[in-house]
C-alpha cells in the first residue's frame, strides 16, 4: 500500500485521523516525533514516556535542536525513506512538497476551530490555546520558507485532496480519506 501523508497546522486533527486510518489499514503512524526520538536516541539520550520532551533531558534536546536546522532535514529525510516503503500513514507538516510519493491530504481548519480542538485537549483556555496556535503557526510557516521555500497553509498544490475538517468528525474525515484513497488506484 502506498503511503498516506497528512498534513495541516497544528490542532487540525492530524493525529487523530492518522490513528483511525492506521486502524482501519492496519499499519503503522509515524510522524516527526517518531524520528525525533530516533535522532535522540543516537546522541545518547534515553526518551522514556511521552512526557519526556518536558524533562530537564527533554529539553536539553530539543534546544540542541532548535540551534541546527538539520535536525529538521534529517526527519524529512528519515520519514521520506519511510514513505518510500509503504504501508504507513504519516503526519507532517513538509512532507508533502518534498516527496512525490505517497497519498497527500491537507486538513484544513480554522483557528478558532483548532483553539477549541487545543484547549479541550490540552486542558488551557480557548484564548490561551488561540495564542499559542499563532505563534505556532507563524513559526511554522517561517521555519518551512526559510528551510525549502515552502509556503505552508497557503499552497495545496502538493496535494491528492483538501479535507474541511471544520465541521466534520474525524471519523467523517477519515471516511472520506479512505474513499479517495481507495478511488486514486493507490490502496
Amino acid at each position: 500500500m502506498q503511503a498516506i501523508i497528512l498534513c495541516g497546522f497544528p490542532a487540525c486533527g492530524k493525529t487523530t485521523v492518522a490513528g483511525l486510518l492506521a486502524s482501519k489499514l492496519k499499519v503503522q503512524v509515524l510522524g516527526g516525533t517518531d524520528m525525533l526520538r530516533e535522532i535522540a536516541k543516537e546522541r545518547g539520550y534515553k526518551p522514556v514516556g511521552l512526557n519526556w520532551w518536558d524533562t530537564p533531558e527533554g529539553v536539553k534536546f530539543l534546544r540542541e535542536r532548535a540551534s541546527d536546522p538539520q535536525f529538521d532535514m534529517e526527519v524529512d529525510k528519515r520519514l521520506i525513506e519511510r514513505v518510500k516503503q509503504g504501508d504507513v500513514v504519516v503526519t507532517s507538516y513538509t512532507l508533502p512538497w518534498l516527496t512525490d510519493f505517497g497519498f497527500k491530504v491537507w486538513l484544513e481548519a480554522s483557528i478558532e476551530t483548532r483553539a477549541r480542538r487545543m484547549s479541550a485537549r490540552d486542558n488551557i483556555s480557548i484564548d490561551e490555546a488561540k495564542k499559542v496556535l499563532e505563534i505556532r503557526d507563524n513559526e511554522n510557516r517561517e521555519l518551512y520558507e526559510k528551510l525549502y521555500g515552502i509556503h505552508f497553509g497557503s499552497d495545496t498544490s502538493p496535494f491528492n485532496m483538501v479535507v474541511d475538517v471544520e465541521k466534520i468528525s474525524a471519523e467523517e474525515a477519515a471516511a472520506r480519506i479512505l474513499s479517495a484513497f481507495g478511488k486514486s488506484g493507490t490502496k
